[in-house]
């Protein structure tokens, strides 16, 4: 299966193996994954074994998951995805973006480009989306999408340090 989509800025096209150095730069460094659940890659293997099942997800007719990557001025910069519930009803967004480019409206306009593909495209009913909530930037962007607060008392264990979080929900559902 492929998808590109365009916006006014960004080319989303699908996350593969040839991004390993451009992903691991992000997905790598621990300021950046700060609130990032199994992040951050310790070794540029271990985000090429990511990439590696990406790449194949997306050999599947039907993917269970689409990560796209965030194209921006010709640079992966970031990444986006929704995953699906074993129905195919409900999609999970999901995003990360390399730090030299925050705040620049690239994580919203690329999320609004797939919350149009998850519910055009793919035909969602609902969306979900969570996040740490002292990562005040992701949940004011999942407000700007249209998402609501389902729960703030979740919570959310780091695997990688063992620390705990409280975790917000929010989602979207469509009549």
């Amino acid at each position: 299966m492929y998808y590109e989509i365009k916006t006014d800025r960004l080319l989303l096209r699908p996350l593969n193996l040839s991004d390993w150095a451009t992903v691991h730069a992000y997905a790598g460094d621990e300021e950046n994954t700060t609130y990032m659940l199994w992040l951050p890659n310790d070794t540029a293997e271990e985000t090429k074994q990511f990439l590696s099942r990406v790449t194949d997800e997306w050999k599947k007719a039907a993917p269970d998951y689409y990560e796209f990557a965030i194209v921006f001025e010709g640079v992966q910069v970031g990444a986006i995805s929704v995953a699906l519930n074993d129905a195919r009803d409900t999609g999970e967004l999901g995003w990360v973006l390399n730090k030299r480019y925050w705040k620049r409206g690239i994580a919203a306009e690329a999320a609004f480009a797939i919350k149009e593909f998850a519910l055009d495209v793919l035909k969602l009913r609902k969306l979900v989306a969570h996040c740490d909530s002292r990562n005040t930037p992701s949940a004011d962007l999942m407000r700007k999408l249209g998402m609501t607060l389902e729960s703030d008392t979740g919570t959310r264990t780091y695997p990688k340090s063992g620390e705990t979080a409280r975790e917000l929900t929010y989602s979207l559902s469509v009549p």
